[in-house]
């Protein structure tokens, strides 16, 4: 492994437990993706993580906190890491081909299907807890 991937690899571990330790499940590899997402039933949160600002202030705190909140649980909280689990990320990216690809963003999907993204630009410059009702919103609806 090269000396600037192992670097980043160690970098980012607080960045992933920040989630997996509130229950996320990471997904590693296109075959985890492709397993959660042709397997899973209900209402799934999945969380395009990222190294960057937005990430660490709005999008991490916002998703921990909209899961904490909501009267309606997700069934399944994933994520991805965008730029460290590159080929995972990019399988991930072909369930919504729809929206173009972001990071950090979020995705409520149901059964499957896509039912709502938050792309960057909806998480960048807000508030946390606009981003953060936004997901709530998302889940409780979804999960109706």
């Amino acid at each position: 492994m090269q000396a600037y991937d192992e670097y980043m690899k160690g970098i980012v571990v607080p960045m992933r437990k920040e989630l997996t330790e509130a229950g996320f499940t990471e997904l590693t590899t296109p075959e985890e993706v492709n397993e959660h997402m042709s397997t899973a039933q209900g209402v799934s949160l999945v969380i395009i993580n990222s190294i960057c600002g937005c990430a660490a202030g709005l999008a991490r705190p916002a998703v921990r906190e909209a899961v904490e909140l909501a009267e309606r649980k997700p069934d399944h909280l994933v994520t991805v890491f965008a730029g460290q689990d590159k080929e995972a990320t990019a399988q991930m990216r072909q369930y919504f081909e729809e929206v173009p690809p972001s990071s950090p963003s979020i995705a409520v999907v149901k059964d499957g299907q896509l039912a709502h993204f938050i792309p960057r630009e909806e998480i960048e410059g807000f508030e946390m807890e606009q981003v953060r009702d936004a997901v709530k919103q998302a889940i409780e609806e979804a999960a109706e």
